[in-house]
């Protein structure tokens, strides 16, 4: 098992659009286990700690089959992917008839030799899990309709899209308490402990294929969040969360495997607090999109252990591309955040070139898209930057850039600093669409006389400041509209961390 850094970067990768891309490059069958050096090397630039294939599993014949007849589903595929056939519409990987890897992927043995692929570049592996539900053509829903929320004969004949009938049993059709069901899955029951167990069998057997997993939707397995959705149908709450359970059973068996909640509704502690390494900080995202940079800087002011346990994000495949949602400038201001942030880091392939499609997960094809080759450089140089200085290995902490009764432009610009072995590091952000001016004082009160050097991580530049400047006064800034700087600073008697500045 690849041990991953306690701060990880991953790369989101649609497993099938991806091998139907390298086999019409390269003209040959390519599953997991046929995939080229090169293109391995497209989704492991340097700074990438782990790769999440989604969407490996085995899907649900009769979830496609459900799909097709969807004719709302038909009309978003068919924008997004003009021309796009039947036979391009795999189904959805959230709906999973198994968990065995798919063998058109490669099957068992492709996942293997795509994960020794990655532990050879010291990379870790990430995969799906969807503790919620599971295909109606699932074996479970045979052999074990007790892992289920249950209905009766009258629940199905007073509303048919919620239920269904297996001929031995009624069973509840996959829901979230804010949404109708969805058609294409059965619900489990979390309450239930023989599917706790089963739970943490499967993530076990898991385990063994990989180094961590993405739990999808996991706040809804929630004991007060399930009981809020299933009522009297979920019986009695047990007095022991669900995941504590199923996590703390399988680390018995893999202590080091990472789990990610993919989390909503303001629920990331008590996730945390439940035993996930890492949670969707969706709010940031939100706020980045969406509000100014006060909202962002109170984001940022929650304590440093709680932030290193989110996962911050500008796009993956529930969220529209952010080259279409972002203005080009901001979107590498907004990157900038993301990278030097505590926390996990979450990118999705295609991100760094400019895809602007948002693809369906439903589909095995996208449309051909011109790579932004001057973002690519921006990003790759970005991440190696960030990796090669070591500055998230060190302690964060939230500054403040302050202005003058004449301009306050200075609201505008979010500063942090990291300061550990690796050194001490400063980024400004002015997160607006207007010139901003301000002070960063300094938090480093040793030494406060003599010169420091200032290096510009991404661009090289080199500055020479006075220390007393920098702890009194502080660091004067003047940034141009989402203009950023990431620095690395020491006083002039220390020798400055090497600077990487890969080409492009």
């Amino acid at each position: 098992m690849t041990q991953l850094p306690a701060q990880p970067v991953v790369h989101e990768v649609n497993t099938r659009v991806w091998l139907r891309e390298i086999r019409r490059r390269t003209g040959r069958p390519a599953g997991l286990g046929d995939v080229p050096k090169d293109a391995w090397d497209e989704i492991t630039p340097h700074g990438v700690d782990a790769v999440w294939l989604m969407g490996v599993w085995e899907r649900s014949p009769q979830g496609r089959g459900i799909a097709l007849w969807d004719q709302s589903l038909r009309i978003a595929f068919a924008q997004a992917v003009p021309g796009i056939r039947e036979e391009e519409i795999a189904g959805s990987p959230y709906c999973i008839r198994r968990y065995e890897v798919d063998a058109t992927l490669g099957g068992a043995e492709g996942l293997a030799a795509a994960r020794a692929e990655l532990d050879g570049r010291g990379i870790g592996l990430l995969l799906d899990y969807v503790p919620n539900h599971v295909a109606p053509d699932s074996p479970w829903v045979s052999a074990h309709p007790e892992y289920f929320v249950r209905g009766t004969a009258d629940d199905l004949r007073h509303d048919p899209a919620a239920y269904l009938d297996t001929g031995t049993a009624v069973l509840a059709r996959g829901r979230d308490p804010f949404f109708p069901p969805w058609p294409d899955v059965v619900q489990l029951n979390a309450f239930e402990p023989a599917l706790r167990r089963a739970t943490a069998d499967e993530l076990t057997r898991i385990g063994q294929t990989c180094d961590g997993v993405r739990c999808d939707m996991a706040m809804l397995l929630m004991n007060d969040i399930f009981l809020r959705t299933w009522g009297q149908r979920a019986g009695t709450p047990p007095p022991d969360e669900f995941w504590p359970t199923v996590i703390g059973g399988v680390r018995e068996r893999h202590p080091g495997m990472t789990f990610i909640a993919e989390a909503y509704w303001d629920l990331e502690w008590a996730l945390q607090q439940q035993g996930f390494d890492f949670c969707y900080d969706k709010r940031l995202y939100d706020r980045i999109l969406n509000e100014g940079p006060e909202a962002v800087r109170q984001h940022l002011t929650a304590d440093e252990a709680y932030q290193r346990k989110l996962v911050r994000f500008l796009e993956n495949h529930d969220e529209p591309r952010a080259a279409q949602t972002l203005h080009p400038a901001k979107e590498r201001a907004a990157a900038i955040m993301i990278a030097t942030l505590p926390g996990a880091t979450l990118w999705h392939e295609g991100q760094f070139t400019g895809r602007r499609t948002r693809l369906p997960v439903f589909l095995d094809r996208r449309p051909d898209e011109p790579i932004d080759t001057e973002l690519r450089a921006f990003h790759e140089k970005l991440l190696a930057a960030v990796h090669r200085s070591g500055m998230r290995t060190g302690q964060w902490q939230l500054l403040e850039c302050t202005g003058w009764p004449d301009n306050d432009s200075a609201r505008n610009v979010l500063t942090w600093c990291w300061a550990g072995p690796a050194g001490r590091f400063l980024t400004a952000v002015n997160l607006s669409e207007h010139a901003a001016q301000g002070r960063i004082r300094l938090p480093w009160r040793e030494p406060e006389t003599g010169s420091w050097q200032l290096a510009e991580l991404l661009t090289g530049a080199r500055y020479d400041r006075d220390g007393d400047e920098l702890t009194g006064p502080g660091l004067f800034v003047d940034l141009e509209p989402w203009a950023t700087h990431v620095l690395a600073l020491a006083p002039d008697r220390d020798a400055m961390p090497s600077v990487v500045t890969p080409a492009g």
